[in-house]
C-alpha cells in the first residue's frame, strides 16, 4: 500500500555555520600576540583576502567576525586603540566553519505551518525539522518549508544557501535548566539552525519530535528531543509559536528516562499524554497534569515478531483520526534492521491498543539501505492531508524521503488484524 514519493532531501556538506574557533588561554594569548605584530597594511591585505574568499558563504559575515572577536577581547589590554580592521582579522583567526550536515541528515518530523495563505484549497504548507550531524558527531536541528499538493506530492520551497544561528539567553545555564533562543526576524526558515547550547547538549540535540498542540483556542508547537553530553542523555522539550523564538525546558520524572518521547497533540480528559520507551525495549503511555513532569506510565506493547524482536518505539506524535490515535512506530530486528509500522489506540483511553499492522509498512529497500548507519528507515513525525498519510523518513541517516499511504486503507488494514 505504501508509495514512495519523488522528493528527496540529501545531506549537503556546503551548508555551513561560522563558529568561534576555541583555543586554550595560553594559545589564545600567543595567537593575539602574533596578530598584533602585523602592520595595519598587512592586516588589511590579509583580511580582504579572506573576506573575498568566504563572503559568499555567510550572511552578515563581518558581524559574525565581530562577535567571535568579542569572545577573546578580554585578553586584549589596549582594545580601545585597536583598529576595526585588526579586530575583524582577530575575529577571523578565531572563527571556523562547521558543516552541520557533513556526516548525516536524518530523522525528520513534519507539522502544518501556521501560515496557510496564498495556497490552493487542496494544498497544505508544512514545516519539516531535521537532525543534522557534523564533525565530532554533534547533532543540531534545522528546518525546511514545503507544500503538500492534493495528490500527496511534496514540494520543498524557500531554500537558502545560508545558515544562521540564534541568539541564546539563559537564567540557569550552569544548571542545564531553561533557555531561550531567537532568530533574526528576516531569516528564512531554511536558514535557522538550533545548535547545542547547554553542557547537557554539547554532543548533540537529537531526534526532535515536533507536534502542533491545541488547547481550546490556544495553539503552540512542542518538540521533545534528546540532549546528549557525550556520556549520558536527558530529555528536553522545545516550545515555540512562530519558529523564530524557542524555549527549551528539561522534562522530569521517572518516565523521562529514555529516548523518543512524543507528545499527543491535545489533552485527553484534562491530562497531557506522551508515548515513549522508558526501558529501551517496550512502548509505554505516560500521562500527567504537568507537561514538564512525567511519573505515571502504562505498558502499551512489547516486541513479539521476528522483525521487531530487539526493540520497538514511536516515530513521532500520535495522529488523531476518527478511528483512533494512529501511532507510527519503528522496530528493530535481525542485523539491527529498522522498519516502520503502525498501531491504533482508543481515542478516549489511549492505553487500549485497538489495532496493529503486525508487519512493516516501510522497509529499507536496496536504494535506501546504504549510508552512515545502514539498513535503517526512521521518522520523527508524520501528517495527514487529503486522506493521505504522509510519512517523511530517514534513509540510513544520509538522506530523507517521503512516502504516502491512503489513510482509510491503512486503517482498515490495521483494524482487520
Amino acid at each position: 500500500m505504501i508509495q514512495r514519493l519523488n522528493t528527496k532531501i540529501i545531506a549537503d556538506s556546503q551548508r555551513v555555520i561560522l563558529q568561534p574557533f576555541k583555543m586554550n588561554e595560553e594559545r589564545t594569548k600567543l595567537m593575539l600576540a602574533k596578530v598584533n605584530k602585523f602592520t595595519e597594511r598587512e592586516c588589511e591585505v590579509i583580511l580582504n583576502q579572506y573576506l573575498t574568499m568566504f563572503d559568499g558563504r555567510h550572511k552578515n559575515f563581518e558581524e559574525i567576525l565581530k562577535r567571535n572577536y568579542v569572545h577573546v577581547s578580554t585578553y586584549i589590554e589596549d582594545e580601545k586603540n585597536m583598529s576595526h580592521i585588526r579586530k575583524l582579522l582577530i575575529g577571523a583567526y578565531f572563527s571556523c566553519e562547521y558543516s552541520i550536515e557533513g556526516a548525516a541528515l536524518f530523522n525528520p518530523s513534519i507539522i502544518p505551518h501556521s501560515d496557510q495563505k496564498n495556497l490552493k484549497s487542496d494544498q497544505l504548507r508544512f514545516i519539516l525539522s531535521l537532525r543534522a550531524t557534523g564533525e565530532g558527531h554533534i547533532s543540531s536541528i534545522e528546518f525546511r518549508e514545503g507544500i503538500i499538493n492534493s495528490d500527496g506530492e511534496i514540494e520543498i520551497i524557500n531554500m537558502s544557501p545560508y545558515l544562521t544561528l540564534p541568539k541564546y539567553t539563559a537564567d540557569n545555564k550552569a544548571q542545564n535548566k531553561e533557555y531561550r533562543c531567537e532568530f533574526d526576524e528576516k531569516s528564512l526558515l531554511s536558514e535557522r539552525v538550533i545548535f547545542p547550547f547547554l553542557s547537557s547538549e554539547q554532543n548533540g540535540i537529537e531526534d526532535a519530535r515536533f507536534v502542533k498542540f491545541e488547547d481550546n483556542e490556544d495553539t503552540k508547537y512542542f518538540g521533545t528531543y534528546t540532549a546528549y553530553d557525550g556520556h549520558s542523555i536527558s530529555i528536553r522539550m522545545m516550545e515555540t509559536e512562530d519558529f523564530k523564538c524557542f524555549e527549551s525546558h528539561p522534562l522530569k520524572g521517572d518516565c523521562a528516562s529514555d529516548k523518543g518521547m512524543a507528545l499527543f497533540p491535545r489533552k485527553i480528559n484534562g491530562k497531557y499524554f506522551m508515548i515513549g520507551r522508558q526501558d529501551g525495549f517496550n512502548l509505554y503511555l505516560s500521562e500527567s497534569k504537568n507537561i514538564y513532569n512525567w511519573d505515571n506510565s502504562t505498558l502499551l506493547c512489547s516486541p513479539g515478531s521476528s522483525w521487531d524482536l530487539v526493540q520497538i518505539g514511536n516515530c513521532g506524535s500520535p495522529i488523531e483520526t476518527d478511528e483512533g490515535w494512529l501511532v507510527i512506530t519503528h522496530a528493530v530486528g535481525p542485523l539491527r534492521r529498522y522498519t516502520i509500522s503502525l498501531i491504533l489506540l482508543d481515542l478516549e483511553d489511549p492505553s487500549i491498543v485497538i489495532g496493529q499492522l503486525n508487519k512493516p509498512l516501510i522497509e529499507p529497500n536496496e536504494e535506501e539501505r546504504e549510508g552512515y548507519v545502514p539498513n535503517v528507515v526512521y521518522s520523527c513525525g508524520s501528517i495527514v492531508h487529503n486522506n493521505n498519510l504522509i510519512i517523511p523518513y530517514a534513509m540510513s541517516d544520509v538522506a530523507c524521503g517521503f512516502a504516502k499511504v491512503e489513510l482509510k486503507k491503512i486503517l482498515n488494514e490495521i483494524k482487520a488484524k
